[in-house]
């Protein structure tokens, strides 16, 4: 194994600093073929295997982009499939997909990814140690048809288990939806936004495997006959997955009607009760405006007339504001308008 440095520039304001992200080229020895993993793999690294394997030139500059859309490209000795799944570590304001790229010929197998598949780091751990003797046998004893079927089987059992997630997020966002202390249309956004980003990698992933599973018996041995079938309980779990993403999609679009429909009418309630409220100030403003300007009226302050003492200017305001209040209000409650 040889390990070198990448250099990756993370900033904090306005301050930079490099951190080394390990280079990774792990080289696994099978009974019957040869196993190269490539993590955060230099340029070199790619086009030394190109060289000895004679990979096409294009093939390798997809493998050294970050992001490429899956392909197949089938040649005579060998294919090359890229492939996206979702990374398990997921940053804030980040939400790209891991690619996988892969080389299969009869007598070797090329992983080139980025390290962020934990399932694939785990498989290699495996391989590389005897921690699980049983597994690294099942692993490397066969062909490299057989390992290929592995590594894809581990990373579509962790999109099942990112599809029950989701379903679980789905089940606690059911009970703030209809609470309406709580917020929830932030939430509600972020959670369309994971389903569609998985739907975008899962519907190309099962086109894909398919054409994988056809390619394969061209490197597959007579013991392997069995591989089409186990690629088709890959295509099952995929099947799963996508069925699981349309319930949840529909569910969303449940949540989101839901959520509006019941803000605009908390929306309405509040704009109603600042509407009854104010038409009922109405009378007050009005008698107040009439008092407030400088000619005689009755009770006010040139009215000699003290018929009910010598608060006779305020009692007068309050009756000719409160009567038409309490009518109105009398009315609104009669339409339906008020109600407890």
């Amino acid at each position: 194994m040889r390990k070198g440095f990448i250099a990756n520039r993370l900033r904090s304001g306005r301050k930079s600093i490099d951190v080394p992200i390990k280079s990774e080229v792990e080289i696994i020895q099978a009974k019957k073929f040869k196993w190269i993993d490539l993590q955060n793999p230099d340029r070199k690294d790619v086009e030394k295997l190109a060289e000895q394997y004679h990979f096409n030139a294009l093939n390798i500059e997809d493998c050294m982009t970050r992001f490429e859309l899956p392909k197949l490209d089938s040649y005579d000795d060998h294919f090359f499939v890229i492939l996206h799944f979702p990374p398990l570590v997921q940053k804030i304001g980040i939400s790209k997909n891991s690619q996988l790229s892969i080389f299969l010929g009869k007598d070797f197998l090329v992983t080139v990814h980025q390290g962020d598949l934990k399932p694939l780091v785990e498989l290699v751990e495996i391989c590389k140690t005897d921690s699980d003797q049983q597994r690294k046998d099942r692993l490397l004893g066969k062909s490299s048809g057989v390992l290929l079927h592995e590594i894809i089987d581990v990373l579509v059992d962790d999109l099942l288990h990112t599809s029950r997630k989701i379903i679980a997020n789905l089940d606690e966002m059911e009970d703030i939806v209809f609470d309406e202390k709580k917020p929830v249309a932030r939430s509600i956004a972020l959670l369309r936004r994971e389903i569609n980003r998985l739907r975008r990698i899962v519907n190309p992933l099962k086109k894909f495997v398919l054409e994988i599973a056809k390619n394969i018996k061209r490197f597959s041995e007579r013991e392997d006959e069995e591989l089409t079938l186990f690629f088709d309980d890959i295509i099952d779990h995929i099947d799963k997955v996508i069925e699981t993403l349309e319930e949840s999609r529909e569910t969303m679009e449940i949540y989101k009607d839901t959520d509006f429909v019941l803000s605009t009418e908390k929306t309405n309630k509040v704009l109603a009760v600042l509407t009854i409220i104010f038409t009922l100030a109405i009378p007050s403003t009005v008698i107040g405006t009439f008092y407030g300007m400088n000619v005689n009226l009755p009770g006010g302050i040139g009215d000699d007339s003290m018929i009910l003492g010598p608060f006779t200017s305020l009692i007068i305001i309050v009756l000719a504001s409160a009567i038409p209040a309490i009518m109105m209000f009398a009315y609104f409650k009669k339409l339906g308008w008020i109600n407890s």
